[in-house]
């Protein structure tokens, strides 16, 4: 029986690490955009709601196609939210 060498060891968890530093940092659901733009470009410049609702919108089939309704009904609920938020905010001025 031959035994795997500890430089395929090494290598090995080299690529996962780097694999699930890749899924943390830039995970393909976020980055898989035609246009080159990274999700978190455009997110990261609008408020929760809003950032979030773009977030759901963009990986809506892309992170799970089993997942596409929910993520969309996500969106939905953050605009919503957000909708709220302003209207509440405009009646209190």
């Amino acid at each position: 029986m031959q035994r795997e060498s500890t430089d395929n060891i090494q290598t090995d968890e080299k690529v996962w690490t780097k694999k699930m530093k890749d899924m943390v940092n830039h995970p393909p659901h976020y980055t898989s955009d035609p246009s080159g733009v990274e999700c978190i470009q455009i997110t990261r410049h609008r408020n929760y709601n809003v950032g979030n609702a773009i977030k759901y919108l963009w990986r809506a089939g892309i992170k799970d196609d089993a997942k596409q309704i929910e993520d969309l009904k996500k969106a939905i609920f953050y605009i919503n939210d957000e909708i709220d938020r302003l209207q509440n905010h405009n009646s209190n001025v």
